[in-house]
């Protein structure tokens, strides 16, 4: 089904097109019109030589795919919508390795391994200490009086609450964040970095997990890294597939929660009415609704395994299939008034943690814990904060990045 209400060309994985804004006006006429829309691609130009992909962008419709992954596949060619033009065919074989990109029963056997980081008790037992750093992130931001909200204050929290789930040592924890900034950033000119220096990012990241796996094969400790790698008769994460762990958690943990706080900082202080209201009131529900005003993942893809109608498009076998968060988190079939940035929206049901199935967030527990602390200690030490520009946002396909805030601090 071709989607008339979109000018010629349009293609919502269009990095220039994400660099300017998410695509909602666009979003919303093809959900109008084609909620189900072919969107052609020429050949050399996403990693995939297809002619294009099909875009899901009801909310209903992108839940259903997310809960069939025996119709729509994670692994055939991956859940990354778009690739860099100069990746060949083994460089997107070779992320078939990560659990984001994997189907049942493979996936079902790694998840119920490493969902053992991520229980109650475990992320209760990080509370006290992200609380203290986010109180210790926030005072020294307000020492500084002005800066980049991004840099100061957003992209510390998540990298530390990854380090303390796997024990990172605080040394070696500014690596940790420089490797993953280079992997995710590589589509930005204005960063400098090529596709090369981003690969060589995450196989740095890789082996310095690898290394801490082996580590506690040889000398189990009482952490998570040594119940996820050796815990006897209980199945256990090979080296190699605790440093694919650790790689998705780099992007996965920390990105998405770092752009999250940025747009919701962004969204506090353009509708200072609901900033007021947070600071009199805190309430829990608004961590839900700045992961969906910001969805820092945009899309995710799956591939059809049959033939499948959805949407009112006849999808065949081997077609690649867009879901976009970001447009059934705005679809006002679901949502009053979904342009209207509300902290006390209850219910919720937005997609920002995925649709659903089993590729539903692990750490959506712990990202709503660091979100929450992070804009009490805000409000607390500096409720007067102010913009001072407009953000910069990072040109890539399907994250829906801030690279830059700049605000006062007060």
């Amino acid at each position: 089904m071709s989607c008339p209400a979109l000018p010629d060309g349009f293609d919502p994985t269009d990095p220039e097109v994400n660099l300017q804004r998410v695509p909602l006006p666009e979003f919303a006429a093809m959900r109008r019109t084609a909620p189900a829309c072919w969107i052609p691609q020429a050949n050399g130009t996403t990693g995939f030589d297809d002619g294009g992909y099909w875009a899901v962008t009801r909310h209903a419709d992108v839940r259903e795919v997310s809960t069939h992954p025996e119709t729509f596949s994670s692994h055939t060619n991956t859940a990354i919508i778009r690739f860099h033009p100069s990746i060949d065919p083994s460089g997107i074989d070779g992320q078939k390795l990560i659990m984001l990109n994997m189907d049942p029963p493979e996936h079902t056997r790694l998840r119920s391994i490493v969902q053992r980081g991520f229980t109650p008790r475990a992320i209760h037992a990080l509370q006290d200490t992200l609380r203290d750093r986010a109180e210790r992130i926030v005072h020294a931001a307000v020492k500084e009086g002005t800066g980049d909200f991004v840099t100061d204050v957003a992209c510390e929290l998540p990298l530390q609450a990854i380090a303390e789930l796997i024990g990172v040592p605080q040394s070696d924890r500014g690596k940790i964040f420089h490797w993953t900034n280079t992997m995710v950033g590589y589509e930005d000119p204005e960063l400098a970095l090529s596709q090369e220096t981003g690969m060589q990012s995450a196989i740095e990241l890789m082996s310095y997990a690898m290394g801490m796996a082996e580590e506690r094969k040889a000398c189990p400790a009482e952490d998570i890294v040594t119940k996820l790698v050796n815990a006897s008769g209980q199945g256990n994460l090979s080296s190699d597939e605790f440093g694919f762990f650790v790689l998705v958690l780099a992007v996965a943990g920390n990105e998405t929660t770092r752009n999250a706080t940025s747009h919701g900082m962004h969204a506090m202080l353009t509708h200072p009415e609901q900033w007021e209201l947070y600071k009199e009131r805190r309430p829990q529900t608004a961590a839900d609704e700045i992961v969906r005003w910001a969805t820092p993942v945009i899309s995710f893809q799956r591939t059809a395994t049959r033939d499948v109608e959805l949407g009112g498009a006849e999808i065949r076998a081997g077609q690649r299939v867009g879901i976009f968060y970001a447009s059934a988190n705005n679809d006002d079939e679901v949502f009053d008034r979904p342009d209207r940035f509300d902290i006390l929206r209850d219910p919720n049901p937005h997609l920002g943690f995925g649709g659903g199935g089993p590729h539903f967030c692990l750490g959506a527990n712990l990202a709503r814990l660091e979100i929450d602390l992070i804009f009490n200690a805000i409000a607390d030490a500096m409720p007067g904060i102010r913009l001072r520009g407009e953000p910069k946002r990072l040109r890539s396909p399907w994250l829906n990045g801030i690279k830059q805030l700049e605000v006062e601090y007060a």
